[in-house]
């Protein structure tokens, strides 16, 4: 195959614009790959990938990725080892990039099963946290995660941080909290607010029973109070010593251990 050695090209162009644009990513509905076990994970679930650039030096390193699945449909190039450095997002690149396409759009009542366990997260900013707390949330089994007004599910620095689970979690993004309050409420699914407060009910004691779902807030400002108001449950993590509050991701943890009864 013919080795690509500009950005001018217009694959790479594709690729480099879905890297760093957040509007070209939702208006094209597709998004970017980095890294030989990651998108050997995308492959593995079945995800729509729809071009995949190997750097030359990579190429001969894991193009075994090539005759371990069906790649029929997918479009594959082969880069230099410069061009790859450059289009880069990792300081330690391994000359292996894709570009994906995101699963169909699901309507909120097709992703909620009655008995089903969700962990909401609501206005969470940091793509470090989120994509953790996808990856815990799919070590736990939990049923599935919804994003009420968080980050971009979508950005490199989420995917990454997923480690490969948003290829495996069922992830649902949500613009109305009133709708979902609703669809929680007609499903029979109690909801618990995670929140700092001496008067809330404790973690520990919570059974989780049937269908539930666990909110999370903001990194900084955790939950408004209309949100947490609106939980069947306000529960806290009892701390010691001078420690009142926790890392997003930490507390998420927690809350998603004790709801699945590991």
């Amino acid at each position: 195959m013919t080795v690509i050695t500009s950005k001018d090209n217009p694959s790479v162009k594709l690729y480099v614009k879905l890297s760093v644009s957040k509007k070209e990513r939702k208006k094209s509905g597709m998004y970017v790959l980095e890294g030989f076990r990651l998108i050997t994970d995308a492959v593995n679930e079945k995800s729509l990938i729809k071009q995949i650039f190997f750097t030359e030096e990579a190429y001969e390193k894991y193009s075994s990725m090539l005759s371990q699945a069906d790649l029929k449909e997918v479009k594959v190039l082969i880069i230099s080892n410069e061009l790859g450095i450059k289009i880069s997002c990792t300081e330690k690149p391994q000359g292996v990039f894709a570009v994906c396409e995101m699963p169909p759009v699901k309507k909120l009542n097709d992703f909620i099963r009655k008995d089903g366990k969700y962990l909401v997260l609501h206005q969470l900013q940091d793509p470090g946290n989120l994509g953790m707390i996808i990856r815990t949330a799919d070590a736990v089994g939990v049923d599935g995660v919804i994003l009420s007004e968080c980050c971009e599910l979508y950005s490199p620095k989420v995917i990454r941080s997923t480690m490969g689970s948003v290829f495996r979690m069922n992830i649902f993004e949500s613009t109305s909290t009133d709708e979902l309050f609703s669809c929680f409420e007609n499903n029979g699914i109690s909801s618990y607010a995670a929140v700092i407060d001496s008067d809330a009910y404790d973690l520990r004691k919570c059974t989780f029973e049937g269908g539930c779902a666990v909110f999370i807030g903001n990194e900084g400002n955790g939950l408004p109070a209309d949100i947490a108001g609106r939980c069947t449950v306000r529960a806290t993590i009892r701390m010691s010593g001078h420690i009142n509050s926790l890392n997003a991701a930490m507390a998420a943890g927690i809350f998603l251990w004790e709801m699945s009864g590991k």
